[in-house]
């Protein structure tokens, strides 16, 4: 059951902030000892995205997967990567880089939605915040500035 959901809100819709910011926060949860899945909007965005897990910080390593069709999920690899949720292991958060509601929400303990400042992202965004109210889950807001690390508050 979700127990909890936190909009990080990016100030700047500069390119790939989210995914920078994506792979700081998985590299956090995985330092804690949690598990993560990363939903991508595309499977070739989640293909981009195991590509900047290897190179986004050159003093820290994130053990990820790309998850697919074409297998089981190693339940032994603390980050997953997926443009499909229903295809992902559970885990304890998800970090949401997709535009839509992802399905099976009760299968992780906390939710990310990471939103950056495009017009289109934050309208998709205050959609799935009235959903998952609707829902009754907690939601927190951390609204991030262009020179935040993202840091996680438990």
């Amino acid at each position: 059951m979700t127990e909890r959901v936190d909009f990080y809100v990016l100030r700047s819709a500069a390119g790939r902030q989210r995914w920078s910011f994506a792979c700081r926060l998985a590299e956090k949860i995985q330092l804690r000892d949690l598990r993560a899945v990363i939903l991508a909007a595309t499977d070739e965005d989640a293909r981009e995205l195991d590509t900047l897990l290897w190179t986004f910080s050159d003093r820290s390593f994130v053990p990820h997967a790309l998850c697919g069709a074409d297998g089981a999920a190693d339940p032994a690899t603390p980050v997953h990567l997926t443009a499909n949720a229903e295809l992902a292991p559970t885990a304890d958060v998800l970090l949401n880089l997709s535009d839509r509601m992802p399905p099976g929400t009760e299968r992780f303990a906390r939710i990310a939605e990471i939103v950056d400042g495009d017009e289109g992202t934050r309208t998709r965004a205050r959609e799935r915040f009235k959903a998952y109210r609707e829902m009754r889950v907690p939601v927190q807001t951390h609204m991030l500035g262009d020179g935040d690390g993202g840091g996680e508050d438990g």
